[in-house]
């Protein structure tokens, strides 16, 4: 977002070539980046932190000494690795021997949903997408547990008009009426408010995870609220 001058060896003239616009600084992607306090001991910004530090300080001799120490350490944890028959696993990142290319393992390829997609984040180096709708795409477990919901549900309410329009004697046809509720309507849980109603009703796990979106949700619709008065 600053200055870009195309210098000219021959003549030594010096010719703008971009020149960004207070407005276009203003729409730049704002960079999070996680504390350097709770960074662990391999991500850049610690690793290398030595090494930025010389070349900040024009110290160029300086910096080849720390990218030699930080190279020496990675060989020989390597060779320590193949002498004692230890296999590496990356954590974020699986080989295509196919292609001999190493490929991030939580990657997702689906467009932005501007509709649906709330904000893209990053938890313990995993990329996440906040939603404001439960996705298509949830776990099996989830679809499990909604898809036992609605047929109990479906087969509560047919029971209860079977015993409804039975032959038994007025007073048992009371007491059996009485006892048998009507099931909530899916149709009626279009709403977000019916969503997270219905979703109460699932297991432990899918309605502890639900709690935690609702949180989130509602955090999120905060910072909103507040941008919005900032823009006012």
């Amino acid at each position: 977002d600053g200055e870009v001058h195309i210098n000219e060896l021959k003549s030594g003239n010096v010719e703008m070539f971009w020149n960004p616009t207070s407005e276009v600084r203003r729409q730049r992607l704002k960079r999070h980046i996680v504390l350097f306090e709770e960074q662990t001991d391999f991500e850049s910004e610690r690793l290398w932190q030595h090494v930025t530090s010389a070349i900040n300080k024009g110290d160029q001799h300086k910096a080849t000494q720390e990218k030699f120490v930080l190279e020496e350490e990675q060989r020989n944890a390597a060779r320590e690795r193949r002498e004692n028959g230890t296999e590496w696993k990356p954590l974020l990142f699986q080989h295509d021997t196919a292609t001999n290319e190493w490929h991030y393992k939580y990657q997702d390829l689906r467009p932005w949903d501007p509709l649906n997609d709330i904000a893209q984040f990053e938890k313990d180096g995993i990329l996440q997408t906040m939603e404001r709708h439960l996705s298509t795409r949830m776990p099996n477990h989830k679809t499990t547990c909604i898809n036992n919901q609605i047929t109990r549900h479906k087969r509560s309410a047919k029971d209860c008009r079977r015993r409804k329009t039975s032959d038994q004697p007025s007073n048992h046809s009371q007491n059996t009426e009485s006892s048998c509720s009507t099931p909530e309507s899916v149709q009626e849980l279009s709403d977000d408010d019916g969503k997270y109603l219905w979703f109460e009703s699932l297991c432990a796990q899918c309605g502890k995870e639900m709690n935690h979106l609702k949180e989130i949700h509602s955090a999120v619709l905060s910072l909103q609220r507040a941008q919005q008065d900032i823009h006012r």
